[in-house]
């Protein structure tokens, strides 16, 4: 079964996959720019993210969609699997968002360029003015229910534990008085790990926690979010997974 699957993803999978992000890059570039970023800036890499995992046969399975209001904008911390958990959120949360990412992913060919069109914010931290510009540009996409996603860790994890979590996240809920949402990701990391080379066949699974009020504001409140969404993403793991892994790579990035 493994080979048919390894020979089903290159002959077929791949190159249908292949040519789906390509016209949805295109397609998020275009719509965006004569119609606005709210629906084409989301609804086209959901629907792409779903095809992915429909072509690839992957089963994907949500629990608690309910526990969030429509709507309402939060701030969504999951941790990081692997490549597979931009397909589980985007695909399956079921909320419009924005993604926090790397600056340096602007740099793919079609899809940094769809990123940018579509309103997703790179993190630039090359200096106080450009933290500060971040900062803006996050609170202008923030309304009419929009939400954010950030990974706290910052990198993907090597062993499937969660690393530590940054508090960048925490700091703009404590700014903005946001409730944060803590989302698990568990079979991200059996279908295409950071080191792996070939997709597997997993089923995943997207756990949404129940919102984390703000509690006052300060750094006080920063670590007490932090610590409450850490224990709900871990507590949704394997037990072969739960406990944090300190990892340096992740550190630097």
């Amino acid at each position: 079964m493994s080979m048919l699957y390894y020979i089903y993803q290159i002959c077929v999978a791949l190159p249908i996959l292949f040519v789906l992000t390509l016209l949805t890059a295109l397609t998020t570039i275009i719509g965006s720019l004569l119609w606005g970023a709210h629906f084409w800036g989301y609804y086209p890499g959901k629907l792409w993210s779903q095809l992915i995992c429909l072509f690839l046969l992957i089963p994907v399975k949500v629990r608690g969609r309910e526990k969030v209001r429509k709507r309402t904008s939060y701030i969504f911390v999951p941790n990081h699997q692997g490549a597979f958990d931009i397909f589980l959120i985007y695909g399956f949360l079921g909320r419009n968002f924005k993604w926090m990412m790397k600056r340096s992913l602007r740099k793919i060919p079609f899809v940094g360029k769809a990123c940018e069109s579509a309103g997703h914010i790179f993190v630039d931290r090359s200096g106080p003015k450009k933290i500060y510009e971040t900062i803006r540009q996050t609170k202008a996409s923030l309304k009419d229910g929009v939400s954010l996603v950030v990974f706290p860790e910052g990198a993907r994890t090597f062993t499937g534990h969660i690393g530590y979590f940054k508090k960048g996240a925490f700091q703009l809920a404590d700014d903005l008085q946001l409730a944060v949402v803590p989302v698990t990701i568990d079979g991200s990391f059996e279908i295409l790990p950071r080191t792996g080379k070939w997709i597997r066949r997993h089923r995943m699974v997207l756990t949404i926690h129940d919102p984390i009020p703000p509690k006052g504001q300060g750094n006080e409140n920063i670590k007490a979010t932090m610590r409450e969404a850490y224990m709900a993403v871990e507590s949704a793991l394997p037990d072969n997974y739960k406990g944090m892994v300190k990892n340096d790579d992740q550190e630097m990035e």
